[in-house]
């Protein structure tokens, strides 16, 4: 500019425009060099950035160029190619923040001014004071230009020299006046220019601060689904591993049903005869009293492990989810005094006290299910009595807000603290308890759990040698009934038939179909003697010929696990075969040993109350007969009867002397002795042969105490024999 202005002579101004080049070629390393590059678009690679020939893509014209042709820019965070960061000026000069002219004249102004000044600073005097000292110059060249022009005018064409400085004088005060009033004007603009600025970087900061607090939120929002992606995902993974984990529990549980299923019907096949035989012994006369006792051994045997495996089966088919609860309008007040009056004999057998008290008044009728109420207090009340020795049993009952209170309370040996927590485990035995007791330790699991299915509650408290309190309580809706509804009675008779010698009326044709000889054998035994036509068939196939052949029977006692085609398919045959029959279809009873089939639907609509269990107790076939074909037993009591006690001619004791020396041997609990003197007195006195044979059976069971007591009141009884 300077070579141009022709300051540097005629010369320089010709080449002024080389000058300018030659100056810029070598101003701009100069100026590099001093800097140190900090002012220059061309940065440092990023770290982690790819410098070689790779294609990237501008983050503004979408175009593709080599990597060493972008840089990086801050503002767009992405690589840029030189024309568009030519072009945009809407970055604010991110990448370069200090190159600037106002910024390295603030900075000058920083450094020369102190520092109580720096905030005049900020408030655009320093762009002030710049432009002014840009300005003022500029303006002052000009007129000084115009007035040299001017000036060299004048000379040319004034020639008296007082004249031409008169001129000058009046030219110089025109151009003073001239600048002074365009260096007004130019603050004002120029402080007009830079509060526009100001303005304009408040309002773009402003923005880029929304921007970036929008990009914020957005990355948050990024972060965030991210996260929910995550959560999901990991819900999805657990949620997929939590059904895993059911099916395998499900396929566990199905194996163990299975198993108990099948083990069950392995064990119930062999029950089946062994307790079904027991059971035509023991009603035999003909036995001698001394094998009777060996077959009494024998059932007590057989019907505890048949305890045992429908504990098993109970506690699977609650924790399977298979077992329903029959609930419908039952007797509760009569439940509890049947109960009650049963347990009240069984205590007074073992020389307990048996006491029931009763809160208040309890429902004529409730809706629940009878069996497992009754099977609740029965084990409750059966714990108490086989673990207690000497004091009381004690059954309390309340009822209050559709719910059952029942407190069983004990003085047996009770239960330490540790033991609570314990004692509804499966086979768990409390440690006061004697071992020598029998059960398998089901009775309050299934208690605790059908409680637990009722949706009701089951607890215990104990001491030590003091005994313990077993308190449930049960959901029991109040049932009310209008005056001419009938009241429902108990399934669960209180008292005990008679032998049962035959039937009236024409003979009943029944079949018997089961693959197992000695089971179709027992059937024949038990059904024969009363007066039935029986006749049996081994197979599914078998029966099916025999029915085909023209033979009708009135009941079919089926069996289901049969080889060639179960039980199911050989009714869904019989059934299609007496379709278009004119005769009745038979009464279908199903004796199985598989339990699991009795709480299943099934397709031919067999209740659950056609379903007779392995092994067949003779009273509960006999029943359900009673009930499908109407029978009238011979030599059965009327309930009247039944219910009225017989009237028993009163029992004379034995000798004095014979029941001092059968006590004495008890004292001593001489075994052998106290048989000895049984058999002495059975000999001498044939009468006494039910007080001999109840002595007996006390002494197989080593209740001494027990026969001392029975001992001691015969001994105080007012009667007695010669």
């Amino acid at each position: 500019m300077t070579a141009y202005l022709g300051f540097l002579g005629p010369m320089a101004q010709a080449f002024s425009a080389i000058i300018a080049l030659a100056t810029a070629f070598i101003a701009a390393p100069l100026i590099a060099w001093a800097t140190r590059g900090k002012y220059y678009l061309a940065r440092q690679t990023l770290k982690g950035e790819d410098t070689g020939c790779q294609l990237k893509t501008c983050v503004i014209c979408e175009r593709e160029y080599e990597a060493p042709d972008m840089a990086h820019c801050p503002a767009y965070q992405g690589p840029i190619c030189s024309l568009c960061c030519t072009l945009d000026a809407r970055c604010g000069d991110l990448c370069k923040p200090h190159a600037k002219l106002s910024s390295q004249w603030e900075t000058a102004l920083r450094w020369l001014l102190p520092q109580h000044a720096w905030a005049h600073l900020d408030k655009g005097l320093g762009t002030f004071l710049l432009l002014m000292l840009v300005i003022a110059p500029l303006l002052a060249s000009l007129f000084g230009l115009l007035y040299q022009q001017e000036t060299r005018s004048l000379a040319q064409s004034l020639l008296d020299a007082r004249m031409l400085q008169a001129a000058s004088e009046v030219l110089r005060a025109g151009f003073f006046k001239a600048f002074m009033a365009l260096i007004l004007v130019s603050g004002l603009v120029v402080w007009w220019v830079v509060l526009a600025h100001q303005s304009r970087r408040v309002a773009q900061e402003e923005s880029n601060r929304q921007t970036h607090l929008l990009m914020r939120e957005i990355d948050l929002h990024r972060q965030t689904d991210e996260a929910l992606q995550h959560a999901r995902q990991v819900a999805e993974d657990a949620r997929a591993a939590a059904e895993l984990a059911r099916l395998a529990a499900d396929q566990a549980n199905q194996a163990k049903s299975r198993y108990i299923s099948a083990i069950s019907h392995e064990l119930r096949t062999p029950l089946n005869s062994i307790l079904g035989y027991a059971q035509l012994m023991g009603e035999d006369a003909s036995i001698p009293p001394h094998r009777k006792q060996a077959v009494s051994v024998i059932k007590r045997g057989g019907e505890h492990l048949l305890s045992l495996i429908e504990g098993t089966l109970d506690i699977a088919h609650i924790e399977a989810g298979r077992l329903t609860l029959n609930a419908k309008p039952m007797p509760f007040a009569d439940l509890i005094h049947d109960l009650a009056s049963l347990f009240e004999l069984e205590a007074q057998a073992k020389g307990l006290g048996f006491h029931c008290q009763i809160s208040g008044s309890l429902p004529t009728l409730v809706r629940g299910d009878e069996k497992r109420v009754r099977q609740i207090v029965i084990n409750l009340l059966g714990n108490a009595l086989k673990f207690t020795q000497h004091g009381q049993v004690t059954l309390r009952a309340r009822y209050a807000r559709e719910m059952a209170f029942i407190e069983i309370e004990d003085t047996g040996p009770g239960l330490p603290e540790a033991e609570i927590d314990r004692i509804f485990e499966p086979f768990a035995r409390a440690q006061g308890a004697s071992s020598a007791k029998p059960g398998a330790g089901l009775g309050l699991t299934i208690a605790k759990m059908l409680t637990d299915l009722m949706g009701g509650e089951m607890s215990v408290i104990g001491s030590p040698g003091i005994g313990s309190v077993f308190k449930a309580k049960l959901f029991l809706p109040e049932v009310r009934l209008d005056a001419s509804a009938t009241t429902p009675t108990s399934q669960h008779p209180t008292y005990v038939r008679r032998p049962r010698l035959g039937y009236a009326g024409p003979r009943r044709r029944i079949l018997v179909v089961d693959n197992e000889a000695a089971d179709r054998d027992l059937l024949m035994q038990v059904l024969q003697p009363l007066g039935f036509e029986v006749r049996s068939a081994a197979s599914g196939h078998d029966c099916l010929d025999l029915l085909a052949s023209g033979y009708l029977p009135e009941v079919v006692l089926m069996d289901l696990a049969m080889p060639g085609i179960d039980g199911w398919e050989t009714l869904r045959r019989l059934r299609e075969l007496l379709k278009d029959s004119p005769h009745a279809m038979p009464q279908i009873a199903i004796v199985s040993a598989n339990a699991f089939d009795r709480g299943l639907d099934n397709d031919l609509g067999v209740p659950s109350e056609d379903f007779i269990l392995k092994p067949v107790r003779h009273a509960d076939l006999l029943d359900w007969l009673e009930r499908r074909l109407g029978l009238s037993w011979l030599d059965t009591p009327s309930p009247e009867e039944a219910l009225t006690p017989a009237a028993h001619p009163v029992p004379v004791s034995p000798p004095s002397p014979q029941l001092h020396a059968l006590l004495e041997m008890v004292n001593l609990g001489y075994y052998r002795g106290i048989l000895n003197q049984l058999d002495a007195l059975e000999a001498e006195q044939s009468s006494q042969a039910v007080f001999v044979a109840h002595m007996r059976g006390l002494a197989r069971q080593f209740q001494f105490e027990t026969m001392s007591k029975h001992i001691s009141q015969h001994l105080n009884s007012p009667v007695q024999g010669a």
